[in-house]
């Protein structure tokens, strides 16, 4: 009888020692120096690799000034047509129409896309993949981080 039992006992020893381990990333994750929990364990997670300051695009956008210029021309066209028989009168008024159609659509489109400074995060994740994130502001992110990718911007993991 004691020959079983302290076969049995040196059995579950073994078996729990098994399941002890000093290895980076699998621990209680208090005072641990490992960045980064074990592959697999995190599908959108991923470690920062550089961020840039993004400021706002000053290239030309002419999308805006020109389509509110066509609608400003045809609606000051329709109502020339509508109120006045002097073909000069419906030249001026649709010039006018173009013209304030225009200014209109530029300050809609600075309007919509706002102020595009912050930054650009690039996270390689640990499926491989690399993302690149705009955010305008870091939270304490630097580079080397470990994050979380949700909902288009990067959080501390």
């Amino acid at each position: 009888m004691n020959i079983r039992m302290t076969c049995v006992a040196a059995v579950a020893t073994l078996a729990l020692a098994g399941c002890a381990s000093t290895s980076p990333g699998y621990g209680s994750g208090y005072g641990t120096t490992s960045p980064a929990p074990p592959s697999g364990r995190c599908y959108d997670c991923g470690t920062v690799v550089s961020i840039q300051a993004a400021s706002r695009d000053t290239g030309t956008n002419i999308a805006g000034p020109v389509l509110g210029g066509i609608v400003g021309a045809v609606a000051a066209k329709e109502l020339a047509r509508k109120n006045t028989d002097s073909q000069g009168r419906r030249n001026v008024a649709t010039a006018a129409g173009a013209a304030g159609g225009a200014i209109a659509g530029n300050a809609i489109q600075n309007r919509v896309e706002g102020n595009r400074s912050g930054y650009t995060v690039h996270v390689r994740m640990d499926d491989g993949r690399t993302v690149a994130l705009h955010q305008a502001d870091l939270d304490g992110i630097r580079e080397g981080s470990y994050v979380r990718v949700q909902n288009g911007r990067a959080w501390a993991y």
